[in-house]
């Protein structure tokens, strides 16, 4: 491995790598000189879908929930971080902008990843608002908000690729609704203790493309979800990890849903209920409960991919079992992401991501 890109992995794993007392991605640390989010900001977009250089971390992260002719499931992952070890930007050597992508893709008996890392101010990696797109190396999102209508939202319609060793897909997702903003008009607090990042989603994308895998090309549909955000101690330094879901729910509506774990074992809980029509209420810590189920070993780890999800405020009570048990993420930043079914009082598709289980 050139010295380059194993000094720029030791820097990304340094600012994005698992700390046991500071939580996943050692997002509890302190922040100083970055900007924090502030209640009552307003997002400027196209703007606001680009990089945001002030703050000290930041995605793109897109998951969809797929199916082929036969009706087999599929899942793909594709996310781009955006890490600053100061808070301004700069060319070449000057910046301090790392870049980290993952990408992958799920099928029941098999799970695919890769992972690509850039500094920024090479123009290899980056994520420009005109037009926009996110990128590192070959891999994209880019708009074609020109499918849908010029003057829409530059994220209306995304055409999405990335390649690994063993698999490459090629996906256009056109948006069938409007951005949704979490918590407090995008202000989405994560502790008790008032740590808080912007956030907010695109969820409502139809799909279509081809999956690249070892036994050939494969012809999918399905439904996609964007989410964007960024803060610069989005964590408190008792909190060590997360379960994330988001729901695809047969009826139409959505649900976007966390819980933080903290070293006390209490958890921190926020979620977003969605219409078909794009109206949010937002649900606050205690309203939501998850509760593991059934674990496998993966990867060393006791993972928990079986999940009763409740909301008793809108008569939810499901069961969320993993496509493929084995969906772990053997990258710089390890963790467990894939697609899920839902079954009980609803019924759907969507995915989950767990972070900061340690080995056994």
């Amino acid at each position: 491995m050139p010295m380059f890109c194993l000094s720029l992995m030791l820097a990304v794993t340094a600012v994005l790598s698992p700390v046991h007392a500071q939580g996943f991605a050692g997002l509890g640390v302190e922040a100083e000189g970055f900007a924090v989010p502030e209640r009552g900001t307003r997002f400027d977009f196209p703007e606001d879908h680009g990089a945001h250089p002030p703050y000290r971390i930041e995605w793109w992260y897109l998951t969809a929930v797929m199916e082929d002719a036969e009706g087999r499931v599929y899942g793909a992952q594709w996310t781009l971080f955006r890490s600053a070890l100061a808070p301004h930007s700069g060319e070449g050597w000057e910046t301090p902008q790392l870049w980290m992508g993952h990408a992958a893709v799920t099928t029941p008996q098999a799970h695919y990843s890769a992972e690509r890392l850039a500094r920024g101010g090479f123009g290899i990696a980056g994520a420009d608002p005109h037009p926009f797109q996110a990128y590192i190396d070959e891999w994209s999102m880019r708009s074609a908000a020109e499918r849908i209508a010029p003057d829409g939202d530059a994220l209306d319609a995304l055409d999405l690729t990335a390649r690994g060793e063993d698999f490459a897909y090629d996906l256009a997702l056109t948006a069938q609704g409007p951005l949704i903003f979490h918590g407090e008009d995008g202000f989405s607090v994560k502790s008790a203790s008032g740590q808080a990042s912007y956030y907010y989603s695109q969820p409502f994308y139809t799909l279509s493309g081809t999956l690249q895998l070892p036994d050939g090309p494969v012809s999918v549909s399905g439904e996609a979800w964007l989410d964007r955000e960024y803060s610069s101690q989005p964590l408190s330094e008792n909190q060590l990890g997360w379960d994330w879901v988001s729901f695809h729910l047969d009826s139409g509506e959505k649900l976007m849903g966390f819980q933080l774990r903290q070293s006390d074992g209490s958890v921190y809980t926020a979620a977003s209920w969605i219409t078909p029509q794009g109206e949010v209420t937002a649900y606050e810590d205690g309203d939501l409960t998850l509760t593991a189920l059934e674990t496998h070993e993966v990867a060393g780890r006791t993972i928990p991919t079986r999940w009763r999800v409740e909301l008793a405020e809108r008569d939810l009570d499901v069961e969320i079992n993993a496509v493929n048990p084995q969906s772990w993420m053997e990258t710089s930043v390890a963790y467990w992401e894939g697609p899920v079914i839902i079954t009980g009082s609803h019924g759907g598709r969507g995915y989950l991501e767990m972070t900061g289980y340690g080995e056994e």
